[in-house]
């Protein structure tokens, strides 16, 4: 595995779009962190955001180390909402605004 750092979210949201996006764990908003599992060309990498530290770039030497590593941030992440959860809340329909009201 080899590792930089990358100082800006625009920087690894150009490397998300260009690749083919197999996992993502964690959420920016609710845990401060978010990783991104994708593959560019050969290339196995994670996109490890942060709110708090310092964002990342990743590369996997194969694909076994790859879904390793997407194994151990899924068990640092147990319990929370992962990206496929989200997409079945937005079909939920949740009114906050009368939660709101009985403050």
């Amino acid at each position: 595995m080899e590792e930089i750092e990358i100082s800006s979210w625009a920087t690894l949201d150009t490397l998300k779009k260009a690749a083919d996006v197999v996992e993502t764990v964690g959420d920016l908003h609710s845990d401060q962190e978010m990783y991104v599992f994708c593959v560019l060309d050969e290339d196995y990498l994670e996109l490890g955001y942060s709110a708090v530290g310092p964002n990342y770039l990743r590369r996997y030497a194969d694909e076994d180390e790859f879904a390793e590593a997407i194994e151990k941030r899924r068990e640092g992440f147990d319990g929370s909402l992962l990206a496929e959860d989200y997409d079945d809340l937005e079909d939920e329909d949740l009114d906050f605004d009368d939660e709101a009201d009985d403050l």
